[in-house]
């Protein structure tokens, strides 16, 4: 195999982000184009094909000199076909043929999974995960994502929706999700999750305290300000902050059980709150998951923020490359 180095592109609702990387996950250069899903989405993959294909241009570079395309893509993926359908953020609503189009278009080798998976593959490479086999990632955002890795490998099972993490049940009785359940960890743990757990309870919370007066006045809180309120020691952030890790805790101690992951990641916008976050998650690891498992499973902040979609989707292209070399 010969030392090429790799395009990953990290596709999402509002950025397409691109990162020349090499075989060892360093990001040597780095670009983004503004993702249009206009015209259901028929804009997208033909801006990348440019977007890629300038580049090789303005460098004096061809297809050859690259080992191949990693894409991390929204939307339940089709590995073999290398076609993505359900994007719904991007407009796509019918199944797209990113391989065949950009493969066929620029030259290079196309591996595409989903974007969950991705960034989890990434972190367990060269971020928190240590390049560790068995990692398992939750990314806190809007929504609660996630992917699994065992054995250095990703899990997809049978429909490829492995690492819906974000959809385990932590409060059977609790708030409905989007996808028509009740009490799916999406629901108290995202940043949507958290603004609403700080909304519901303040009336009933006995202490006052500034968090709470603000919420009260319905001024308009986040997921961001509950957090640092609960880091300068107000009553009502921390009482949020412990519910929230309670069901951080709950499913990572079922995760830990199942799995016995060497480290858990947690990324996405909600881990910038750091150790502060984890200490609690950790705490409640602590109550849930079985006492040997609890002492050798790491809860850990993920590292590379943005990073995290195009070094992982580097990681495929080597990945296939190893898997060729070795038949």
């Amino acid at each position: 195999m010969e030392n090429k180095n790799i395009i990953g592109v990290d596709l999402g609702g509002t950025t397409i982000k691109f990162a020349i990387t090499t075989r060892e996950g360093e990001i040597l250069e780095k670009w983004s184009i503004k993702t249009d899903p206009s015209d259901e989405g028929s804009h997208i993959t033909p801006s990348i094909i440019h977007s890629i294909n300038s580049y090789m241009s303005q460098n004096n570079l061809k297809a050859s000199d690259f080992l191949g395309i990693g894409m991390g893509s929204p939307g339940t993926v089709n590995k073999k076909k290398g076609t993505v359908i359900g994007a719904y953020n991007l407009n796509w609503k019918t199944e797209q043929p990113l391989e065949e189009m950009i493969k066929g278009q620029t030259g290079i080798p196309l591996y595409i999974d989903n974007d969950a998976n991705v960034a989890a593959l990434g972190e367990q490479w060269v971020g928190a995960g240590n390049n560790e086999p068995d990692v398992v990632f939750i990314t806190l955002g809007t929504g609660v994502g996630g992917g699994v890795i065992v054995n250095g490998e990703l899990v997809h099972g049978e429909i490829g929706a492995a690492g819906e993490i974000g959809h385990m049940t932590v409060d059977p009785t609790g708030y409905e999700c989007t996808c028509g359940k009740k009490g799916c960890l999406e629901t108290v743990a995202s940043a949507t999750g958290i603004k609403r757990i700080a909304t519901d309870d303040a009336a009933s919370f006995e202490q006052d305290t500034p968090l709470k007066a603000s919420v009260l006045a319905g001024d308009n809180i986040n997921a961001k300000i509950i957090l640092d309120a609960a880091k300068d020691g107000d009553a009502f952030g921390l009482a949020v902050i412990e519910k929230v890790s309670n069901y951080l805790g709950l499913a990572c101690g079922n995760i830990a059980n199942l799995l016995n992951p060497s480290t858990i990641i947690i990324g996405g916008g909600v881990s910038k709150a750091g150790e502060f976050l984890a200490d609690y998650i950790r705490k409640y690891l602590a109550v849930y998951a079985f006492p040997t498992i609890r002492k050798s499973t790491k809860i850990r902040i993920a590292e590379l923020s943005n990073d995290a979609g195009v070094i992982g989707a580097s990681s495929l292209v080597l990945k296939e490359a190893i898997h060729k070399s070795n038949k």
